[in-house]
């Protein structure tokens, strides 16, 4: 049976509004303890000056990247639903469900693809040393793609923000209703 946007809410909306809070939240908390605990503290050790942490890293944020599109995809899938299911005139009174949290679903998991199968693969190829015997420099492209990397992590991180305040702002109009 399929729905159309004049039925009433499924019984299962409210887990879709609660998957995408929670991948959201689990998002943007795992991002800021990777930015913000673990590199500095690969930095502050030293580990960073090691000739195998261009392999390591690669492995890290290889997998990192990985939850972090599958993260994205729930919350663009969740959003999708949510949207779809907006009430019957069409009037869309929902942060949640607005075009703007759309699009920064989307932009969120186009961040997340960018990381993934961009940044982090030229990254990693650079990082890695191939000659044993040669004092290791870092290239000036690697300067420029960590600029990249960061500009797009503090619009991930903003946008993530914004799509939790939607998130909250409905759930406060929900209660007090």
């Amino acid at each position: 049976m399929a729905f159309s946007s004049t039925h009433k809410f499924p019984p299962k909306l409210s887990s879709w509004y609660g998957a995408v809070l929670l991948a959201l939240s689990f998002w943007i908390s795992s991002s800021l303890l990777l930015d913000c605990l673990i590199m500095p503290g690969m930095y502050v050790s030293g580990m960073m000056e090691q000739p195998e942490f261009g392999t390591a890293g690669y492995l890290l944020f290889w997998l990192f990247n990985r939850v972090e599109v599958v993260c994205g995809a729930v919350v663009l899938t969740g959003l999708l639903i949510l949207r779809y299911y907006r009430s019957a005139s069409g009037i869309v009174t929902s942060a949640i469900r607005s075009r703007w949290a759309l699009g920064l679903g989307l932009g969120l998991l186009a961040i997340a693809l960018i990381y993934t199968y961009l940044l982090t693969p030229t990254m990693g190829s650079l990082g890695i040393t191939l000659d044993l015997f040669e004092e290791a420099a870092i290239p000036a492209t690697m300067n420029q793609l960590h600029s990249a990397y960061w500009g797009l992590e503090l619009l991930k991180l903003a946008g993530g923000a914004l799509l939790l305040q939607f998130g909250y702002r409905d759930l406060v109009r929900v209660t007090a209703e």
